[in-house]
């Protein structure tokens, strides 16, 4: 699809829920989130070592990219962010570029606020923290090429993302699977635009009691609706990979309408 007929694929779906380009621009100064309005870089910067953040940080949409031990690409489990945000860091405008490492790490609630990847190398971001009260914020921004998983929620709490793009990836927001300490998670996603290819948009543990509420998602380019919006697994503390439990809206785990779902 070319970024004209992206754009204006956008523009409708955003009417459809009552919003403008306008409104979203008025409200937060967020820009739209699609896939047709990646920004211009205004610099960029290597980062050889993770970047300890704490208070409120704005790039002012700097490149950053990982070298030296974060350059590597791959999809290690064990390597480190690029950014790593005290509990209740709030970053905004800056693109995470390629070598990408594991992103964003997110210690306690955080706030990611028009952040972009280029290139998602193990995972974009990852919510870590063991209380129950943390609250993490995505708000605007996108990514492309998520091999695996956009946003792994490791941690307790709830995970709101909203006004988000992601293209060509495994799964959008992967509540943990198989974390040696697991929790009950809660994870809301409003007005995400997920462009074919993607297997699933969330998966939650429903023995844990995680549950999902989807809310203007638009799936763009799956004509054969392959795209999962909601898998349910049975997770575990010991490592291994989780069964799947079914899929689709139920009120309880997956939460959603079926005209929450858009397919453009």
């Amino acid at each position: 699809m070319t970024s004209s007929a992206r754009s204006r694929a956008l523009t409708g779906a955003l009417a459809a829920f009552g919003l403008s380009v306008g409104m979203i621009m008025a409200s937060g100064a967020l820009s739209p989130a699609s896939a047709a309005t990646w920004p211009t870089a205004s610099g960029s910067q290597a980062v050889t070592s993770t970047i300890s953040v704490s208070g409120t940080k704005d790039y002012g949409m700097l490149r950053l990219y990982g070298s030296g031990d974060l350059g590597t690409g791959s999809q290690d489990e064990d390597q480190g962010p690029i950014l790593e945000l005290a509990a209740g860091a709030v970053v905004k405008n800056v693109i995470i570029g390629s070598p990408a490492a594991d992103g964003i790490h997110c210690l306690g609630s955080c706030t990611l606020q028009n952040v972009w990847w280029e290139d998602v190398g193990e995972d974009a971001a990852t919510f870590l923290g063991s209380s129950s009260s943390n609250v993490y914020a995505v708000n605007g921004g996108g990514a492309k090429e998520a091999s695996d998983k956009v946003f792994q929620f490791n941690g307790a709490g709830t995970l709101n993302v909203s006004n988000f793009a992601a293209q060509t990836f495994g799964t959008f927001v992967r509540s943990c699977g198989n974390c040696k300490t697991q929790y009950k998670r809660t994870i809301n996603l409003n007005s995400i635009e997920a462009t074919y290819k993607g297997s699933r948009i969330v998966g939650i543990n429903t023995n844990y009691g995680d549950s999902a509420t989807l809310k203007a998602i638009t799936i763009v380019g799956d004509t054969s609706k392959k795209m999962i919006p909601c898998q349910k697994y049975i997770g575990n503390n010991t490592g291994a990979e989780p069964t799947t439990n079914g899929t689709g809206a139920d009120g309880t785990y997956c939460k959603y309408a079926s005209s929450d779902i858009t397919y453009k």
